[in-house]
């Protein structure tokens, strides 16, 4: 017997796992256990303490004799309803009794925690309330006030202990303590999606998820719930919202055009080896830099002479820039002298572009020098004189030196892309308008040589 009550007073020095007292999470609680009945009406205070500290005088029944049901009201208050069963042989002054104790009892507890702070393992309450004991054929209302604690070992398994004093109301059962140690379950909380934590505390309850985010899910495992995830179903890097970086270019994989290459923001996280703006799956030459508009590859310049390829007219052959790549052409000045002597020997008749008689041999002679030099490129001119309108004159003299190129190209064999034409008009006299031998002169055809 006294090493029974020295180990109900050690319950009061234990631990246990972290977990939470009974609220609206799991309302209600059934407990099963032993119960010590300590009968004795002392006069003096100090009576009242040496009983209840002593041993000698405690009557217990060596099997399950306490029976409770709890059920959470609010605010830290719990109804408790229990049945208690002994047998009295001995208190203070008769050591020969043996007779039946049994009481019903009814008491509001109060959790503690609600004013010290949620201790996570220890869950202490005082009570108060009422019941109807009865001992050795006669019973009696008695008010109940006491205190007790839970320790839980796991979210709906602890161990009660429970010490109180019942006052009687009349004479027909003396005042005493009760004590009483045993095992309390606990149960009814909500949880409909089963994923252990209560529909009260769960942000997600209608899906399964993970205590650390409050019951919501993280079904890829990366640390980031779903709802904060920006790719759910994959395990990513908190630094992209959940969303993987296979290559490490810090660009999430879902935006990244070459997920499994480094590439830059710029370039939608493909490479570009070469800085031209090109990137390597589509620059041609993704080690030297180029235009977009040649593949990323640099303009070649075949022949080496400054001008690009594009550009040159003579790629294979050096030239100067000056005649567009090609190489310059020199001719004679004796040649250039007598094609503008032929030129100003081309008539045409009067008003018009076509040619007076015996002009095409002019024109065969100058189609004759241009042979001789193939490479070289010359513009024809028109010019008039200032009789008639400027707008009459213009044309006239466009029309004309169109007409001494149609016959080179289509008479005279000469290539259309050596040579060009251009009329200015009376806008460059060589001579005075006022005089006819001066008009005669302003009216004329010159070839140039195209540098």
């Amino acid at each position: 017997m006294k090493q029974l009550k020295l180990a109900v007073m050690a319950l009061f020095a234990f631990t246990a796992v972290n977990v939470s007292a009974q609220d609206s999470n799991n309302p209600w609680a059934v407990g099963f256990g032993v119960n010590a009945v300590d009968i004795r009406i002392p006069s003096e205070f100090g009576d009242y303490a040496k009983d209840y500290i002593g041993t000698s005088d405690w009557n217990i029944l060596p099997s399950i004799s306490r029976v409770t049901v709890d059920r959470y009201l609010n605010d830290g208050f719990t109804l408790q309803l229990a049945g208690s069963l002994n047998k009295i042989e001995t208190f203070a002054t008769e050591d020969d009794m043996d007779e039946l104790y049994w009481a019903i009892d009814a008491n509001v507890k109060y959790d503690l925690n609600n004013l010290i702070g949620e201790t996570g393992w220890w869950d202490p309450y005082v009570y108060v309330g009422g019941g109807y004991t009865s001992l050795a054929d006669e019973g009696e209302g008695m008010l109940n006030v006491g205190a007790g604690f839970n320790t839980w070992f796991n979210d709906n398994l602890g161990l009660n202990f429970q010490t109180g004093g019942k006052k009687e109301f009349g004479d027909k059962v003396r005042d005493h303590f009760q004590h009483s140690i045993g095992l309390v379950f606990r149960f009814g909380g909500k949880d409909t999606d089963g994923d252990g934590i209560y529909d009260k505390d769960d942000a997600c309850p209608e899906v399964a998820g993970l205590k650390e985010f409050n019951g919501c899910p993280d079904t890829d495992g990366d640390g980031i719930k779903d709802s904060d995830d920006a790719c759910p179903e994959v395990a990513g890097l908190a630094a992209l919202n959940g969303c993987p970086d296979a290559d490490g270019d810090g660009i999430a994989d879902k935006d990244d055009a070459c997920p499994t290459e480094k590439g830059t923001q710029a370039n939608n996280g493909c490479p570009d080896a070469d800085g031209d703006g090109v990137v390597d799956g589509k620059d041609k030459c993704p080690d030297t830099a180029g235009p977009a508009e040649n593949n990323g590859c640099p303009w070649p310049d075949t022949d080496g002479d400054g001008v690009l390829d594009k550009d040159d007219k003579c790629p294979n052959e050096a030239g100067v820039a000056s005649n567009n790549g090609c190489p310059e052409v020199v001719i004679k000045e004796e040649a250039v002298k007598k094609l503008n002597e032929f030129a100003r020997a081309i008539y045409f008749n009067s008003g018009r572009s076509t040619f007076r008689t015996g002009t095409t041999g002019k024109l065969d002679l100058i189609a004759g020098i241009m042979k001789e030099y193939p490479k070289a490129n010359f513009n024809i001119q028109g010019h008039t004189d200032s009789s008639g309108s400027n707008v009459t004159n213009q044309k006239l003299s466009e029309k004309r030196a169109k007409a001494v190129l149609d016959y080179l190209v289509n008479k005279a064999g000469i290539a259309a892309d050596r040579l060009t034409s251009a009329g200015f008009g009376e806008d460059y006299p060589i001579a005075d308008n006022k005089t006819r031998a001066g008009r005669a002169e302003n009216r004329r055809v010159e070839i140039k040589l195209v540098k």
